[in-house]
């Protein structure tokens, strides 16, 4: 008789397994696509253009749920100076990624980012106090190295934009690093200010340089707004919905897709370097953070906030 209910549970679990798989999978497409489209538009409209348009879209389609959750709480902030720097991280951040966007390669960009994590993992210790052990110092090691050799050192391949992209990336990581510290704000409150923040300098930007917007590029920019809110349902709902350690290792499709649309839109070959450095970085990260769920199962150290790169200066 308790062979049922077993099978039952275990069938249940399946299916918010595969629930979870196919919303960050979709989730972290849509985030592809987003920069697909920003890389396209930042072509032919200014950072600053590209960043304001998107981020009254985005606070159009945020609008609802902070009605359902009650519009006093966008200013019940906690720690408002720790609120502060994580709104001017993500504003630089934001800006460093379109900006990079422009003259690298998305998968070049994206490889980047993707290293935030290994950086959260690095400071952690120091800003957080959280114990980092001999196994996860020797991923942090493998992680660094796979930057230097994506990064090129000894060739054309380190420019000024490669390393406002790695700057970019470290804003991030910087900014994923105050979200643990943030845990009890909600998190429309906090998208809602990363979004101000953004479209604030974005106003500021595009009051020394508009460009005249076609109605068909008003309706991609206005997408990307759109798009990257519902990628942002997506994956948190894929959180609730699914074990972290089952669903957050799929954020790395997102290189995947950046190599796709790069080759396929832009016709950009990814470089050999560039393959073999997220090859050594997508390891780090993935060891870094199943360790990290290990440890929580033992009880050594406290349940991590999920850390999901989603490029664009998204931050679930």
């Amino acid at each position: 008789m308790t062979t049922a209910p077993a099978r039952f549970s275990s069938a249940s679990i399946s299916s918010a397994a595969r629930s979870g798989v196919l919303l960050m999978l979709l989730g972290m497409l849509m985030f592809s696509l987003n920069d697909v489209m920003g890389k396209w538009l930042v072509s032919t409209y200014s950072v600053g253009q590209v960043v304001f348009i998107r981020s009254i879209a985005a606070l159009i389609v945020l609008a609802p749920f902070l009605w359902f959750n009650g519009p006093a709480k966008i200013v019940e902030v906690d720690r408002p100076w720790l609120q502060a720097a994580r709104v001017v991280l993500s504003t630089a951040e934001v800006f460093a990624f379109y900006f990079a966007v422009v003259y690298l390669p998305l998968a070049d960009v994206m490889t980047y980012w993707l290293a935030a994590p290994i950086y959260v993992a690095a400071v952690s210790p120091f800003v957080l106090k959280e114990p980092v052990g001999w196994r996860r110092w020797t991923a942090i090691v493998v992680g660094f190295v796979g930057v230097v050799i994506a990064l090129e050192p000894s060739s054309q391949a380190l420019t000024s934009q490669a390393i406002i992209s790695i700057l970019g990336s470290m804003f991030f990581a910087f900014m994923l690093l105050l979200g643990r510290s943030l845990r009890g704000t909600p998190d429309t409150t906090l998208v809602f200010w990363q979004i101000v923040g953004a479209g604030l300098a974005g106003l500021v930007a595009v009051s020394f340089e508009w460009t005249p917007v076609s109605v068909r590029d008003l309706v991609l920019l206005a997408l990307l707004g759109v798009v990257a809110m519902l990628a942002h349902v997506l994956v948190n709902r894929a959180l609730k919905v699914a074990d972290a350690a089952t669903v957050a290792p799929l954020q790395y499709t997102m290189l995947f897709w950046a190599i796709v649309f790069g080759w396929l839109v832009f016709g950009d070959v990814p470089r050999i370097s560039m393959l073999v450095g997220s090859g050594f970085i997508i390891a780090s990260g993935l060891f870094i953070f199943f360790r990290e769920q290990q440890l929580k199962r033992q009880g050594r150290i406290k349940a991590p906030a999920e850390t999901v790169v989603t490029g664009s200066g998204e931050a679930p």
